[in-house]
């Protein structure tokens, strides 16, 4: 079994030993395209419903897999990755993907759309939408994409984008499982739309992927009629239209692992869009150091999902009766796969970016609780839900789904930066 500890982890080596064999086990359905992920925390398949949240994550996941292998910076059968990327696009794209640019919430293995609103609606999350755009936009780079089914599969893209960001622009999108309460802005619409608007970009530099980039980066940093979501040293989850409500929950609440997770995107974001990214602010650097020290359990370690603006259990007045507030309530302390993944990753693309900033010190204190944590004691991928203390946990906190997403992801970047220091050092 790989060695999780200090020097002996290689994130190449634990993405194909342990975290890809696992899902090519269990997960990868290569019959009907995509990914089976409804599994209990230990590993149990519980339905075969499709989340297009999910199947749109493994297109991307599996074309980047693919390309890696193609570089050789992974020694994966790059060719079947490649055709599940291909296979899952083409999924998502003939079954997920609905009129007006809308996108079915979950699917049957086959790919029948199965209801999932309260009326029996089929499309219920904006985010849905989006992470189908990055599957696209991530198969879509993939050379063995035939036409017309890549110009296809380009095109649906761009369609999904563009009501997907008009629908976040007049604050009517859906946003299942994280319902927004009217009179608040949330901060993971323009984030998802940032990140899927930049893949999309970075795969065809389509017009419609430059408005979602341009609209996003407004909503985050201010522009006209826009107040922003990012400040120095203070951010927004969920921003309060009235300065009446700005003692709230859900106003006081932040959420460290996804703020973590927006900076990298930011930086990824400028790299796709080349010379038409506007500079990052100074002083983001600092508010990833705040987001950390917010997020940071001194009692047990590791990252707490959701604290207060000023640290520790989140507080402030109630609503009462919404359910984003009894989410926060019941799972804030909470640690999770994807947090502690993010967070691995983010500190060590920003001591890259900012050194001398602490994210090195920061780096191995994540790194070090994440590995000591997560990864299964018997090598079958990880634990990813587990209590305060660091247990399993056997609930659900988002979608019903063993996540394939988060830490593959992560390993992937990480494998990247580690052979760019051996290059750079030969």
């Amino acid at each position: 079994m790989q060695d999780l500890t200090g020097s002996g982890f290689s994130p190449g080596a634990h993405l194909q030993d342990i975290i890809l064999p696992w899902w090519d086990s269990n997960g990868a359905d290569d019959l009907h395209g995509g990914v089976l992920t409804c599994f209990s925390n230990d590993g149990v398949l519980e339905s075969s419903d499709k989340y297009t949240w999910s199947q749109g994550r493994w297109a991307w996941l599996c074309a980047e897999i693919a390309a890696d292998a193609r570089s050789g910076l992974l020694t994966v059968d790059g060719d079947k990755w490649s055709r599940r990327a291909l296979q899952t696009a083409e999924f998502v794209r003939t079954h997920s993907v609905l009129e007006g640019g809308l996108t079915a919430f979950r699917t049957d293995q086959a790919g029948g759309p199965l209801p999932s609103g309260p009326n029996g609606e089929l499309a219920t999350s904006v985010f849905a939408d989006l992470f189908a755009v990055l599957g696209l936009a991530g198969a879509a780079t993939d050379p063995a994409y035939p036409e017309p089914a890549r110009s296809a599969a380009s095109a649906t893209a761009d369609e999904v984008l563009a009501s997907s960001l008009a629908r976040i622009r007049s604050r009517t999108a859906l946003t299942a499982p994280y319902p927004v309460r009217p009179g608040f802005c949330d901060l993971a619409g323009p984030m998802t739309l940032l990140h899927a608007g930049s893949e999309l970009y970075k795969s065809t530099g389509s017009e419609a992927a430059r408005n979602a980039v341009a609209f996003a980066l407004g909503q985050l940093f201010g522009g006209p009629g826009q107040a922003p979501m990012l400040q120095e040293k203070q951010w927004w989850e969920f921003r309060p239209d009235s300065v009446q409500d700005e003692e709230s929950l859900l106003a006081r609440h932040r959420t460290p692992g996804h703020l973590l997770e927006l900076l990298w995107m930011l930086i990824h974001s400028q790299e796709a869009m080349g010379d038409s990214a506007a500079a990052l602010p100074d002083w983001l650097p600092g508010l990833a150091l705040r987001a950390l020290e917010l997020g940071w359990d001194e009692e047990h370690g590791g990252l707490l999902r959701y604290v207060d603006k000023d640290g520790g259990v989140p507080a402030g007045t109630l609503f009462g009766g919404d359910p984003y507030e009894e989410l926060v309530q019941s799972t804030w302390s909470t640690k999770l796969w994807w947090v502690h993944a993010e967070a691995m990753y983010a500190t060590k693309l920003l001591a890259r970016h900012y050194g001398g900033c602490g994210f090195e010190e920061w780096n191995a204190k994540v790194t070090d609780y994440t590995l000591a944590t997560f990864p299964h004691p018997g090598g079958q991928e990880w634990t990813q839900i587990r209590d305060r203390q660091g247990a399993p946990l056997d609930m659900v906190v988002a979608l019903p789904v063993k996540d394939p997403f988060h830490i593959a992801r992560t390993l992937v970047f990480l494998n990247r930066l580690e052979k760019d220091d051996l290059h750079a050092a030969q």
